[in-house]
């Protein structure tokens, strides 16, 4: 099983907001989302694009879109193959729309999903991306998704993930501390590690490095089906 951040009490911090409730959450934030995301998520967002290694004509889905800050590097590597974003918040997609607006000769599609039920036929999918949505999902939900992911890529496709992760370093352990008082306040993120869970799945882990920027921790993972 994957691991995930503490408490003061020494218990793992668990998801405690509901999936209804997620998509609200995210239309609020929408309009002060880049600003958080610039500050804290660069370095393991751009790190994660350098692994996965784009090839112009592959079949690319990233699964919680977000405002599209990968999804526009994605489709701007990636003119001439298909490339699929989804997002459960309306608000955040209509941000990632006009982030893509300018690339109007590129072959992009943008929609409401949920990562539970991908809507993709089975081994499509070259590469997964996803940043920042598995540290929002409870533990007992997590093997759902990630079987969902393997059943959509292709024999050797590649994940890309990127998650908020367990404090390594000095500071780190202040989100923690934030999220067990207002989880909110940290739209529903606490620390994980997904390396274990994944391997248990059938994954192959190639990468698993760590970040953190403004204090805030991230893992970027690669795995191969």
């Amino acid at each position: 099983m994957g691991s995930a951040s503490r408490g003061p009490d020494n218990r793992p911090l668990d998801a405690r907001i509901a999936q209804e409730h997620i998509r609200l959450l995210y239309d609020r934030i929408a309009p002060l989302y880049d600003m958080w995301a610039i500050l804290t998520e660069t370095d393991a967002r751009n790190r994660a694009l350098e692994l996965a290694a784009i090839q112009d004509g592959q079949s690319i889905l990233e699964v919680a879109v977000g405002t599209g800050l990968a999804f526009h590097e994605i489709v701007k590597r990636n003119p001439n193959g298909i490339n699929i974003g989804v997002d459960l918040s309306r608000g955040m997609l209509e941000k990632a729309k006009r982030r893509l607006r300018g690339l109007s000769r590129a072959n992009y599609a943008l929609a409401v999903g949920t990562a539970f039920h991908l809507g993709v036929k089975d081994e499509s999918i070259d590469i997964l991306t996803n940043h920042y949505m598995l540290d929002l999902i409870p533990f007992d939900d997590m093997d759902g998704i990630l079987l969902e992911y393997r059943r959509v890529l292709k024999r050797n496709g590649k994940l890309i993930m990127v998650n908020m992760t367990e404090g390594e370093r000095f500071g780190s352990k202040i989100y923690d501390f934030v999220y067990s008082i207002s989880p909110k306040t940290m739209g529903g993120c606490r620390g994980i590690k997904l390396k274990e869970r994944l391997q248990q799945l059938g994954f192959s882990v190639e990468v698993r490095e760590y970040y953190q920027q403004m204090l805030f921790p991230s893992e970027v993972i690669v795995a191969y089906k």
